[in-house]
């Protein structure tokens, strides 16, 4: 039966969240799920979580810090740190629950970034999975603006840290602009309550300045499977390879044909076949 929870973090936040145990007779393995950025835990990782718990996986989805119906008082802030913070909570919680045997991460878009690193460091961590991954970089970042446009931004952002924008907008600026991620957030699709259309100007240096790639040179020989999306222009296919070949083994990589990115946030022809390569790639490592 799914429980509704509250994680304390060391910091002294709490984490509202939910679990959602295995089909099947227990203990089971479990994982923690972390997702988009700005998401919450009714929206993609409650996707995952279902499909995963009727697989015989424990799920624990939750939201982070200063998102959705959890604490932290800097509201629709992304904090790169605490989220790990956060993570390693659900680390915790999930370790010393009597029906769970071993642990693992599932991280969806900018998820997958911080899951890689939480694995990482992490060495309670047993298996993870990524799925349409975000692994940022600031060494990118700085390639890809120039180095010194990079620090101009990286000013810029600071300067206006006390200002929010909207998280998406079909138009209009936004962190996460275009029509495409307004196809999921701005609509039916990814509606709920504790989502809000709002993001602080500052996280955006938050994502500029995360380095989640690293974890790709720490997380061996934990197995990992990355699950990505043929055609992606939110979280390119080239960023996936990249970190899959910075793993040692055990590790897998499956290609998914999608359209776009936001197909396997919760288009069943994309999603059920991410579940089962997921499940398949926990129940083996963790099993």
């Amino acid at each position: 039966m799914t429980q509704e929870l509250t994680l304390t973090t060391p910091d002294g936040i709490d984490l509202a969240a939910v679990l959602r145990p295995g089909a099947g007779p227990g203990p089971r393995p479990a994982v923690a799920l972390t997702g988009p950025f700005t998401g919450v835990k009714e929206q993609v990782v409650a996707v995952y979580a279902e499909g995963l718990a009727a697989r015989g996986i424990t799920t624990l989805a939750f939201d982070h810090r200063n998102f959705g119906a959890s604490g932290g008082s800097r509201r629709q802030h992304e904090d790169s740190g605490g989220k790990l913070v956060d993570l390693q909570t659900a680390v915790d919680f999930l370790s010393g629950h009597t029906d769970v045997t071993r642990v693992g991460l599932v991280g969806i878009c900018l998820g997958a970034g911080y899951a890689l690193k939480a694995a990482a460091f992490d060495g309670r961590v047993e298996a993870l999975v990524t799925i349409a991954g975000a692994y940022n970089s600031p060494q990118a970042m700085q390639a890809g603006f120039g180095r010194t446009a990079y620090r101009e931004k990286l000013a810029e952002l600071l300067a206006d840290s006390d200002t929010t924008m909207p998280a998406v907008s079909p138009d209009g600026p936004a962190a996460m602009g275009g029509p495409e991620p307004f196809a999921y957030y701005g609509t039916s699709r990814g509606a709920t309550p504790g989502w809000r259309n709002e993001v602080t100007t500052a996280s955006i240096h938050s994502l500029l300045t995360l380095d989640a790639a690293i974890g790709a040179d720490f997380v061996s020989p934990t197995p990992v499977r990355i699950i990505h999306g043929t055609r992606d222009e939110y979280c390119s296919p080239e960023g996936a390879q990249q970190v899959f070949d910075r793993l040692d083994e055990p590790r897998d990589l499956l290609w998914i044909e999608t359209t776009n990115h936001i197909d396997l946030y919760d288009q069943p022809a994309y999603v059920e076949p991410a579940i089962a390569s997921a499940a398949d790639w926990l129940s083996t490592h963790l099993g």
